[in-house]
């Protein structure tokens, strides 16, 4: 299995996605990773014991993180982003990873590489740390602001097929976010979505409230972008304000200092939980090719991390078995 990584994509490119990549590809020796970028800059970081499953392509152009998405892939045809959908849409890759602008990255999905036959819209669906570690695969978070009733059902479904086949889980329990539990609740899209989710081919559990998704009450949760978005940012907001204000009570005196001591492994723990390094990237459904989206800041464990959630979706088919179900519901 070949896959093309943006090695310019990101806060920390080239160095980190240069070091995850190396050492994935040490990890896994059925991997064939293709760096795409500027080549310079990617063989400063390589080093002299370079795997034979590592290559480099070059690329002269960068999308940067404020180009506004759909000018800059259009105009930008030798950006490594871009570059690396092609070779996904050409065959000549079978996935592609990025820590890039989210924006362009979505649009590469959609103009370059192009959408899965049946799929209306495709959803970033990234994995929501979760109390008990099994996390909460959550779409849409931003790709579509907007949703209609009949494209949240084709999210649980894309959900539910990459539960299983990326993280095993069977029959996985799918939720729609809502206000309240109860099946009359929210505004008239939820209502519409929630007959057809029920008559879905995914063991639909109802309506789920943002408190509790830490709680892991489903394993996959559909809203529409723009709800999905805002309950991301705010958990990321409360993670932050929480370890935050941990540090500055552990650091007041002595006494709280020797505390912080000895609670040190299960805060580690704790935080290790939320942390979005361990779950690698999150993966823009409904492509026809695996597209991953790593966090702009995401350090070489991360990168490696993607490569492993690739790696495990291709041996499982993830495309084809989202492509077979939307026919199958046509």
């Amino acid at each position: 299995m070949r896959i093309a990584i943006d090695a310019m994509g990101g806060d920390h490119a080239p160095k980190v996605i240069v070091e995850g990549a190396l050492a994935a590809a040490k990890e896994w020796s059925d991997v064939r990773i293709v760096l795409v970028g500027d080549s310079a800059a990617i063989e400063a970081h390589l080093g002299e014991q370079r795997p034979e499953n590592l290559t480099v392509l070059h690329t002269s152009e960068v999308i940067a993180a404020d180009d506004e998405p759909v000018k800059a892939v259009r105009r930008k045809k030798d950006a490594s982003m871009v570059v690396a959908g092609r070779l996904v849409r050409e065959k000549q890759a079978e996935a592609m990873i990025s820590a890039g602008n989210t924006g362009a990255l979505m649009t590469t999905g959609l103009l370059v590489v192009g959408r899965i036959d049946g799929i209306e819209r495709p959803a970033l669906a990234p994995m929501i740390p979760t109390m008990d570690g099994s996390g909460v695969l959550a779409l849409d978070l931003g790709a579509n602001m907007d949703a209609t009733a009949e494209q949240l059902r084709q999210y649980a479904v894309m959900g539910s097929i990459y539960r299983a086949k990326v993280h095993g889980i069977k029959e996985p329990r799918v939720g729609l976010l809502n206000v309240g539990t109860e099946a009359m609740k929210g505004n008239e899209l939820t209502k519409a979505a929630y007959p057809l989710l029920e008559t879905a081919p995914v063991r639909f559990i109802g309506n789920v409230e943002s408190r509790d998704v830490l709680r892991a009450e489903c394993d996959v949760i559909v809203c529409d972008g723009f709800v999905g978005n805002i309950m991301l940012k705010t958990l990321e907001g409360a993670a932050s304000a929480i370890f935050s204000t941990l540090r500055k009570e552990f650091t007041k005196t002595l006494w709280t200092k020797l505390a912080a001591l000895i609670l040190k492994p299960g805060l580690t723990q704790f935080r290790k939980k939320l942390d979005y390094s361990e779950h690698g990237a999150a993966p823009l459904l409904g492509i026809d090719g695996l597209v991953l989206k790593s966090h702009g800041s995401s350090d070489a464990n991360a990168i490696k991390n993607a490569v492993r959630q690739a790696r495990i979706a291709l041996q499982n088919d993830l495309v084809g078995a989202i492509s077979a179900e939307i026919s199958q519901g046509k």
